[in-house]
């Protein structure tokens, strides 16, 4: 049965600067799409050069006009966090628009980033962390809207307070559910804590539900040679418009959360469909794991102390 179109209208947001990590390719291309057809100038924070060319390409075919550029960045290094840091803090442009939405999910076997952290919680949470420290000053001369991007996989598990980086035992889908569950109270905590300090940030949440995208894809540089079962089933069940969404409903949540003037700072988004995997976007009740403010007190002060990063910095 054909799908009913779902969008959504984006505002005007000429003059606006928008940071989209995780743009190379999937949700994050089409998130700087949308936004550069909006008139944002758009900055694509990218691991790879190939692939991020590869996206420039893609974006200036469907917006001829799009004001949108590389920078480096790999969330798995702190320095190189610190160095993308650098970079936009010497270019002194304010950035109103900030896209939390890289991530890495379930590699087979444990692994770390540079600094040795578990590969998912590193790169998911700590490597955001510390890029919102970084442009901090950035992000309040713009009055920015930071959204960052959960999964329905924070609505189990916990985080494994004893064994952060997952070095007694590793599981990783409870590994990436903790990622995600932790980078979600970070969130939140940004958002309580700009408006008890008049920081001038919004911060909200959004998830993408279910989608055929590149998560679970075949990842040889994660050890994941081949596609997994549940991405291959993904795409079958997607392509028949059963149950799931498709790339294109799975960005919708974050672009209305991080455009939309009916967007609540400390917000909560996703697809609106049977069990939130697909449909059109909107509010939603928060995860109760998510609702805990002594919880996002915690890891903000452990992410501070993990990342050696005071934040507001000094």
């Amino acid at each position: 049965m054909p799908r009913k179109p779902i969008d959504i209208t984006v505002p005007d947001l000429s003059g606006k600067r928008a940071v989209v990590t995780g743009g190379s390719d999937g949700i994050g291309l089409r998130l700087a799409t949308r936004l550069a057809a909006a008139g944002a100038e758009v900055v694509l924070p990218v691991r790879s050069p190939h692939k991020g060319e590869a996206a420039l390409t893609t974006i200036r075919r469907t917006v001829p006009q799009a004001d949108v550029s590389l920078r480096e960045l790999d969330l798995s290094s702190l320095a190189s966090v610190a160095a993308l840091g650098d970079t936009l803090r010497a270019e002194d442009r304010p950035i109103h628009i900030l896209i939390n939405n890289a991530g890495v999910m379930t590699p087979p076997e444990r692994r770390t980033t540079s600094d040795g952290f578990e590969l998912q919680f590193g790169t998911n949470h700590l490597g955001h962390f510390a890029l919102v420290a970084h442009l901090f000053p950035l992000l309040r001369a713009g009055r920015a809207r930071v959204t960052s991007q959960v999964s329905v996989a924070a609505n189990q598990g916990s985080i494994n307070w004893t064994d952060l980086n997952w070095e007694r035992s590793y599981d990783g889908m409870k590994a990436y559910r903790q990622s995600k569950i932790a980078f979600g109270l970070f969130g939140l905590e940004l958002d309580r804590r700009s408006r008890a300090h008049d920081w001038g940030i919004t911060s909200n949440l959004a998830h993408p539900g279910v989608a055929p995208t590149n998560l679970l894809a075949a990842r040889p540089e994660m050890g994941r040679a081949e596609d997994t079962l549940g991405v291959r089933l993904i795409r079958a069940l997607s392509a028949r418009g059963i149950l799931v969404g498709t790339v294109h409903t799975a960005q919708l949540p974050a672009l209305y959360a991080a455009t939309s003037p009916e967007a609540r700072p400390g917000g909560f988004y996703g697809p609106g469909g049977l069990g939130h995997m697909g449909g059109a976007p909107g509010e939603q009740n928060l995860y109760t794991r998510l609702r805990s403010t002594e919880q996002a007190r915690r890891i903000w002060q452990v992410s501070e102390e993990l990342t050696k990063l005071p934040f507001p910095p000094s």
